[in-house]
């Protein structure tokens, strides 16, 4: 393996000349750096990460801490932020904090021992104490997804409330009136704003949202089921419920399917956060989709400016809502199935949810 004094010689420059170059020191003239360069390809030479780290006091190296690895929106998300650090010259170590505190702590020390030059965390819960000690200690840090209010951190995240209103306008427009809701966990952002967007959104009809309609969930399948089932025990079910994310919305799913019903026919459903799985489901699930990509991308560049000692901007971009079947949508103009039709190997529900008169 080739060493930067086997550079320095094929370059005809000293290793100081080789360090500076590789480095983007300004002293180096363009003809020596061109040398330099040249020699690295020849040889195949690569650059000690560790002792380049010493040296400048960066690893390029940036933390991710997710609060779900499991869950396909945090998927998409950790991708899209590997490929901007990676075209902005930064390497990316993720840790997967599994919705608890003591591991999203775990991870934050991990990674600030390894001398990361800056971190992503979509907080989980209220956050935790030794990522809050972090933030508040001047580490570098952008908060992706959730945030914590009160804490001097640049937030990405997406605005889902517009989208919220649309899908309220739309439900009403197919004639659902009584619509609940799967709540994400209240200690969280994100899970707080879905509801009150949801309440709000509600409101502007003139319809309310009764406490029974208001199932607490925490972002994972099993609290979607259990709060399904209960709303299927009511005495009046709700004609559509709402999850707050994407694995809730296939726990409610599987409750409804397990009681011998079907959706939208006996009870409508619909989700945040729209995954590439619902457009398999049957019926396809309507959803508000984020712009995953596009924060992940924004996330890395806010913290490359808090890593270059700027301030770093807040960005809140707009989810959309995404229209499909799975809450009593007419069929795809053109489709040979008519309403009321449903293919035959879908039994008559033997027991339907009632539904109240639009």
């Amino acid at each position: 393996m080739a060493s930067i004094k086997d550079v320095a010689a094929e370059a005809g420059v000293s290793v100081a000349t080789v360090s500076r170059a590789l480095n983007g020191h300004p002293s180096v003239s363009p003809a020596a750096r061109a040398r330099v360069l040249a020699a690295v390809d020849t040889l195949g030479y690569r650059p000690n990460a560790v002792a380049r780290s010493l040296r400048t006091d960066q690893t390029r190296t940036l933390g991710l801490v997710i609060s779900d690895v499991m869950n396909p929106y945090f998927t998409e998300l950790a991708r899209s932020v590997e490929e901007e650090a990676r075209a902005l010259g930064y390497s990316v170590i993720i840790g997967n904090a599994d919705e608890r505190p003591d591991l999203q702590d775990h991870h934050v020390t991990t990674l600030l021992d390894r001398r990361i030059d800056g971190l992503l965390v979509s907080p989980t819960d209220g956050g935790s104490p030794r990522m809050l000690d972090a933030a508040r200690a001047g580490t570098p840090m952008v908060f992706v997804d959730r945030w914590i209010p009160g804490v001097d951190v640049p937030v990405v995240r997406s605005d889902g409330r517009a989208a919220v209103r649309d899908l309220v306008a739309h439900l009403h427009g197919l004639g659902h009136r009584r619509l609940a809701i799967i709540a994400g966990p209240a200690a969280t952002t994100t899970g707080r704003e879905r509801v009150d967007a949801f309440r709000e959104a509600l409101a502007a009809y003139g319809l309310p949202l009764p406490d029974a309609y208001i199932g607490q969930g925490d972002f994972q399948a099993d609290s979607g089921r259990r709060v399904t089932e209960g709303f299927l025990d009511l005495p009046e079910p709700p004609e559509v419920v709402f999850a707050a994310d994407n694995l809730m919305a296939l726990g409610a799913l599987d409750a409804v399917r397990a009681r011998g019903l079907r959706v939208p026919e006996d009870i409508g459903l619909a989700a945040f956060d729209d995954i590439p799985w619902f457009v398999h489901t049957d019926p396809p699930v309507t959803a508000i989709a984020q712009p995953t990509r596009d924060l992940g991308r924004a996330a890395v560049r806010a913290l490359v400016e808090r890593i270059a000692g700027r301030a770093g901007e807040s960005v809140a971009l707009p989810a959309r809502l995404v229209v499909r079947r799975s809450c009593g949508e007419p069929p795809p103009a053109g489709s040979a199935e008519q309403p009321g039709e449903h293919p035959a190997e879908h039994p008559p529900s033997p027991s339907p949810v009632r539904r109240s008169t639009p």
